[in-house]
């Protein structure tokens, strides 16, 4: 945990953000994965975890802006929950280490939000993604599961994000924890790959670096030599000499800060002459998007400057060609890059997803519609204190580039007949995580092999 005035100052500046109401925070329950006593495992809501640290189940904070009140419901243990999970300290003892004053029984949350709502007073909450907690929402405000989202307070959401986005000192220490453990992660998949063995063993492989390192995974494992599937889980495949694997995996700190990188390297020691060409065209990509990571730069231009040295790369190889701009214009690379180049990190891998992306990523603005574009995360001016992701890739997918040649989609730019010669390439993503500094931007956490020849002398 960080110290007790941190807890106190995030609640202090939400404070300021809102003039009236009650601000409620649900936590979150333990998760059955097929029966009650049988649960996934636990995961604290982030929003929560920031403004009250707490990271049990079973609470709920309130801040009740009129009445200058911070309460934090829940329930002690009984002798009978003892048995099965040890001695805890008290409800009261726990809330004193974050700075909060005043406990009440988890039952007594409904009468106090209904009172406050008789008086004519507003209950702000945050967008639920439990259903659990949708339904508690219905019981105790009366609002139908079906519009509960809708009903959710925007401006208890606006001020969530602008206090969450700009990372504290101690904030960028923790994610920093978790990138390096997330490095280990990576070189530890690259040591092991060789032809004959799983992509399940790679997996268990970084998955027990993340645990020993006394963390969880910040997001299941990607670990696949069909790289054209963006988010693959499946490991089920069988190394052989000539694929290469993508790995896309972080580490979660005891704190919950998280991690996420993301390497591809080859199963035999070396990459192939093609494998190396589109490769270097993604490394030219990255270094290209972290170029223009500073103050004030709209992250849609980080993202556009990935995409014109994405196109110039494979213009340079035949499978693209007319003009640039134009061809960024018209989303023509996005058959080879249909994702973005980046997100916000910090508590959640996606930081504050479950919030919107239009606040978070995008400031309240709206999103663009065109293909790929549509997918990018993260568009809004950069700011000191943000953490966020570079990733740029290319991916060959056979099922798209037929749907585009069949229609004649951005035939303009793209040579169909030469790229049908790499339907079975699979795809190519590095990423790394930094943070905005004063004067433009700093990578985070200990160097991961990047380079061709950082990659090959690894898997030597």
């Amino acid at each position: 945990m960080f110290t007790k005035e941190t807890y106190i100052n995030r609640r202090s500046e939400l404070k300021k953000s809102l003039k009236s109401g009650i601000l409620l925070f649900l936590g979150n329950e333990e998760s059955p994965m097929n029966y009650a006593d049988n649960t996934f495992h636990f995961r604290q809501d982030s929003t929560f975890l920031y403004f009250f640290g707490m990271d049990f189940a079973g609470l709920a904070g309130v801040i009740d802006l009129d009445e200058d009140k911070e309460i934090l419901f829940g329930n002690d243990l009984t002798v009978e929950d003892i048995v099965w999970m040890g001695t805890q300290p008290t409800l009261m003892q726990r809330c004193e280490r974050y700075g909060i004053s005043q406990t009440r029984p988890y039952s007594q949350l409904a009468g106090y939000l209904i009172s406050a709502i008789n008086k004519g007073r507003v209950v702000h909450y945050l967008p639920p993604y439990r259903p659990e907690n949708k339904i508690k929402l219905m019981d105790m405000l009366g609002v139908s599961p079906a519009i509960v989202q809708s009903k959710s307070s925007t401006e208890l959401v606006r001020a969530v994000v602008d206090l969450r986005n700009h990372k504290s000192t101690e904030e960028i220490s923790e994610i920093e924890r978790a990138v390096n453990i997330s490095v280990d992660m990576h070189v530890m998949a690259m040591k092991m790959a060789k032809p004959h063995i799983k992509e399940s063993e790679l997996a268990a492989a970084v998955t027990q670096v993340a645990l020993a390192a006394g963390g969880q995974l910040s997001f299941p494992v990607i670990m696949t030599i069909n790289g054209q599937t963006l988010h693959n889980h499946y490991h089920g495949n069988t190394l052989k000499s000539g694929d290469m694997v993508l790995c896309d995996c972080g580490a979660e700190t005891g704190m919950h800060y998280a991690g996420d990188l993301s390497s591809t390297f080859p199963v035999d020691p070396h990459f192939t002459s093609r494998q190396k060409e589109i490769y270097q065209i993604v490394l030219s990509a990255h270094e290209a998007a972290k170029t223009r990571l500073a103050p004030g730069v709209p992250f849609r231009e980080v993202h556009f400057a990935a995409c014109r040295t994405l196109i110039n790369g494979l213009k340079e190889i035949s499978l693209m060609k007319g003009d640039t701009e134009e061809a960024l214009a018209m989303g023509a690379h996005a058959m080879f890059f249909p994702c973005g180049t980046g997100h916000m990190m910090g508590l959640d891998v996606h930081d504050m997803e479950d919030l919107g992306e239009v606040y978070v990523g995008y400031n309240g603005q709206p999103k663009s519609t065109q293909f790929g574009l549509k997918s990018l995360r993260l568009a809004r001016p950069m700011e000191e204190g943000f953490v966020a992701t570079i990733e740029p890739g290319l991916y060959f997918i056979p099922e798209l580039i037929a749907s585009w040649k069949k229609d004649n989609i951005n035939s303009s730019f793209i040579n169909f007949s030469k790229v049908e010669a790499y339907s079975t390439f699979s795809g190519i993503r590095n990423e790394e995580d930094v943070v905005i500094t004063h004067d433009g931007y700093r990578v985070l956490g200990k160097k991961k092999p990047m380079t061709i020849e950082e990659v090959e002398d690894l898997r030597r």
